[in-house]
């Protein structure tokens, strides 16, 4: 047999506890499978006191990142800190130490991908990200290497465990977005501060991953317009399940021609309605779920747990056994990934992409109010699919919710549209609307 492979974690929080399990646990399985042993040698964390679900063999653990670093038994650094700065430095400076890379930090890619790629082509290592999207979920490989036969057109992803789980609790629990979010929380599906979760952040970084893999674009995070799901109001879940559809909050990727000719990737994050027979829709709790269209294959559906300490884990030591392998390294040096030899792919301005749309208004209910809406819309060339108001009781006087299904239109002219309704004397609150898929 080979000789071992050394391994080094930088940071051991749930997911490097998770990790470190499995090394521990089951090192003649491992063995069997990346044709040698892999062996944990040294650990770096910030409290060497703090207590963890496993028991770490004495003399692993330390403070100081540069310790392993520095280690010539270490061949492989997995960066498990998170964040972008104290992450950015290990990373680099372990390519510059001569290690291969390991990490689950879709932020720092997102952010600093190129960076982190070129100084990892210098340096002649690989950077392996299996763990930085969807957990437990071999999205990334498939992408890289099971579809490589194939243009991607096309990705929706739920991306986001914690916002799946939130609007699973609404939408079959009945619970308010506060409620859900406590019991989101109180199940640790959510941090104390659930921003990144449920604003659409940490679901937008792990889509600018996936467009470079499957499109060559480098989209920063600040390029991929996000809506979270932390404004959504609970009526909306209800009005969109009487229409047969159900909410979910989707990284989505659209590919096309340009106006010139060239191509381009739509990129967006935000709440969308989905039929209730859409696969997608029917992905509960804090799963995660993508669907990628290939021009040979078609669709193609992936699941499983997004997020957690042993399935994030199980896609890190899978990492480790194709580095252990060399599976890695020749994956890594064919795919080019974020460097100049892109596939030709643009982002396309936002205002551009078409769709169907979901709008709430609440007007006043008197005669007229309709026939001011539908001459916006059609002022703006978008044609009405469906009407639903409920009737109002003779003596109210208080606003009424109006919604409305649009057939395809262009997202600017919609927006454009929204803007006249929202200044009527008769629209009582500012519209709301989300995209609709199938």
């Amino acid at each position: 047999m080979a000789e071992p492979l050394g391994i080094g974690l930088v940071g051991c929080g749930t997911v490097g506890a998770g990790v470190a399990q499995i090394l521990l646990n089951h090192p003649d399985r491992l063995a069997a499978r990346a044709g040698r042993r892999l062996e944990l040698r040294r650990i770096a964390v910030r409290d060497a006191a703090r207590p963890r679900p496993v028991t770490l063999p004495a003399g692993l653990v330390g403070t100081d990142p540069r310790a392993v670093l520095t280690d010539p038994t270490v061949d492989v650094v997995v960066e498990l800190v998170g964040g972008t700065t104290v992450a950015r430095t290990v990373v680099l400076d372990a390519l510059a130490a001569g290690k291969h890379v390991v990490t689950a930090n879709k932020a720092l890619l997102a952010e600093a991908g190129a960076e982190v790629f070129e100084a990892a082509r210098a340096a002649g290592r690989a950077v392996c990200f299996e763990a930085a999207v969807a957990g437990g979920v071999p999205i990334i490989r498939a992408l890289g290497e099971s579809l490589a036969a194939n243009q991607v057109t096309a990705i929706q992803g739920i991306l986001n465990g914690t916002s799946n789980f939130i609007l699973t609790s609404m939408a079959e629990g009945g619970m308010t977005y506060p409620a859900a979010l406590a019991e989101a929380q109180r199940l640790g599906y959510a941090e104390a501060d659930p921003t990144l979760d449920v604003d659409g952040s940490d679901a937008a970084h792990k889509l600018a991953v996936l467009a470079q893999i499957a499109f060559g674009v480098a989209a920063r995070p600040d390029q991929i317009e996000r809506h979270g799901i932390d404004t959504l109001d609970a009526q909306d879940i209800r009005f969109a399940s009487e229409l047969g559809y159900t909410i979910k909050l989707l990284a989505e990727a659209w590919t096309g021609a340009s106006r010139d000719g060239g191509r381009e990737v739509a990129l967006h994050v935000a709440p969308v309605l989905l039929r209730h027979t859409n696969l997608l829709a029917q992905v509960r709790g804090a799963f995660n779920a993508i669907s990628v269209h290939g021009d040979v294959v078609g669709e193609t559906l992936y699941q499983g747990p997004g997020a957690g300490m042993m399935p994030t884990a199980s896609s890190v030591v899978a990492d480790l056994i194709d580095l252990a392998v060399g599976r890695a390294q020749a994956t890594f040096a064919a795919a080019r990934l974020w460097s100049r030899e892109g596939k030709g792919f643009v982002v396309e301005p936002v205002e551009r992409v078409r769709s169907r749309f979901y709008l709430r208004l609440t007007v006043a209910d008197r005669p007229g109010v309709l026939a001011d809406i539908t001459r916006i819309l059609a002022d703006e060339g978008i044609s009405i699919s469906s009407v639903v108001q409920h009737e109002a009781g003779e003596a109210a006087k208080e606003p009424v919710p109006l919604v409305i299904l649009t057939h395809t239109a262009e997202t600017g002219r919609f927006r454009t549209a929204l803007r006249k309704m929202a200044a009527l004397p008769t629209v009582a609150a500012p519209p709301v609307s989300y995209s609709m898929g199938d």
